[in-house]
């Protein structure tokens, strides 16, 4: 059974930094695309950043330049550095694991729990 659990969410002011970690279970980071989603209230759930078993990033345009996926294969964990946070960033983020061969977001997706983000002055 995969596990994914994320921490470091909290309130940041604006332009603030926070850095989120999700630890998974087994040794999954090195073996999938790993990425990080976010859900602002009333909103669907999005996309914000992948990387894959051979360190290939992608990103959301609104999050470019601001935010930064890394992962550490020995630790299990992937990390997302938010750097700039607008209230705009304001949302649950959840970590994502899934094959390479698998459509983000559907079928043999695993997800963690989420951590709330919250910018605000």
């Amino acid at each position: 059974q995969v596990q994914l659990v994320e921490s470091g969410g909290g309130l940041v002011q604006p332009g603030g930094s926070l850095r989120l970690s999700c630890a998974a279970s087994g040794s999954i980071v090195s073996a999938n695309t790993m990425g990080w989603y976010r859900q602002a209230p009333g909103k669907q759930r999005e996309l914000v950043a992948t990387i894959t078993s051979g360190s290939n990033t992608n990103y959301a345009d609104s999050v470019k330049g601001r935010f930064t996926i890394s992962r550490d294969n020995a630790k299990n964990t992937v990390y997302l550095h938010l750097n700039s946070l607008k209230p705009e960033d304001t949302a649950v983020y959840y970590c994502n694991a899934r094959p390479s061969w698998a459509i983000p977001g559907g079928r043999y997706n695993y997800w963690g729990q989420g951590t709330q983000v919250t910018v605000s002055s």
